[in-house]
């Protein structure tokens, strides 16, 4: 294929989301068990969901402590307002979102944070706007999503690094 038809840096975003969605979730998983390595912390245990039936992407223990992730990313300078949320991640004894915010080569830039502390479910998000889905059918109506849920961005804590992303994971690691 010749350059110029390759698509551009900013357009892969969006044609190959979903596989900008699995490399920014390695990486995040990389770079916490680095973190942790590094602060002497191995025992973490890491299992990804085949798929999202759930409400989550990952799920990640240490000691009594188990989290059921739903990752989001968004890129730096995005105009992402809100996301959805599966209402089944409610379930999960420690439910939590985190929407990341990378840059277009995908480094991880900061994160935002929809949770609670640990053994503590995600707050109650029935209340919020139902999801409804991105494609409509073929009279140009988008279904509602009876379990999925809109969270705003400002729902959601701004969280600069990835040492305080763990801790809102497992608590106090020292």
């Amino acid at each position: 294929m010749p350059l110029e038809d390759l698509p551009s840096q900013t357009s892969a975003h969006y044609l190959h989301s979903t596989l900008r969605e699995r490399i920014v979730e390695h990486v995040f998983v990389g770079e916490a068990l680095r973190r942790l390595w590094q602060r002497g912390i191995t025992g973490v245990e890491v299992l990804r969901s085949e798929f999202d039936a759930g409400g989550y992407d990952l799920v990640m223990s240490y000691k009594a402590i188990t989290r059921h992730i739903q990752f989001k990313t968004v890129t730096l300078g995005g105009r992402a307002p809100r996301v959805t949320a599966n209402l089944k991640l409610m379930e999960k004894p420690s439910g939590c979102i985190i929407w990341i915010v990378v840059s277009p080569d995908l480094d991880l830039l900061s994160y935002l944070w929809f949770g609670n502390a640990p053994d503590v479910p995600l707050p109650d998000i029935r209340g919020f706007p139902v999801a409804r889905h991105a494609k409509g059918t073929a009279q140009g109506k988008k279904n509602e999503r009876p379990m999925h849920r809109v969270i705003a961005k400002g729902q959601f804590e701004k969280v600069a690094t990835l040492d305080l992303i763990l801790t809102r994971l497992f608590g106090p690691l020292d």
